[in-house]
């Protein structure tokens, strides 16, 4: 079974082309790691995140002993080394080797993606401004896409590609 992170700032496409891919390739389990820590009102604490990488890693393994799913795209802002490490290694304890992207794009894009997005209700200034300032340490991780000027089905299709190189 094949198992694709896709990392990156808030409002960047993560969701949209992990949803896409899933849609595209059958026997796709999509997860969000947001759903993973769904708590109300939001608390992102260390004990918080380390319950939702567990949850995450219990979902994994429970995908891969589901004889229909083939492949699982977790998408998730992970911006904190231990977080990111834990569900490598996590994964890889299942005898799983992970394929990681980082998303990107310019300022430009990310705010008229932002502006654009009508479904998430925490689209506010506030966030935007967190999430544009999370642009230059996220572009210093490994394995980066700039989805500037790429469409969901052109980030999908290089992070397909980067599948099928590690095969």
């Amino acid at each position: 079974m094949n198992v694709i992170i896709i990392n990156g700032p808030m409002g960047v496409g993560k969701t949209t082309v992990g949803k896409y891919i899933a849609d595209h390739h059958p026997g796709t389990a999509f997860i969000d790691g947001d759903w993973c820590l769904d708590l109300h009102p939001f608390v992102g604490s260390q004990e918080t995140k380390a319950m939702a990488v567990n949850n995450i890693l219990h979902m994994i393994e429970n995908y891969k002993n589901c004889s229909v799913c083939r492949m699982v795209v977790l998408v998730w802002l992970m911006d904190e080394k231990w977080v990111y490490q834990t569900i490598i290694d996590g994964i890889r304890s299942l005898h799983l080797e992970p394929v990681s992207v980082t998303l990107l794009c310019d300022e430009e894009s990310l705010i008229r993606r932002w502006r654009q997005d009508q479904v998430c209700d925490w689209r506010t200034d506030h966030w935007l401004e967190i999430s544009l300032k999370s642009l230059s340490p996220f572009s210093l991780l490994e394995n980066c896409i700039d989805t500037s000027s790429l469409s969901i089905t052109e980030t999908a299709d290089r992070i397909m590609q980067q599948l099928q190189n590690s095969l």
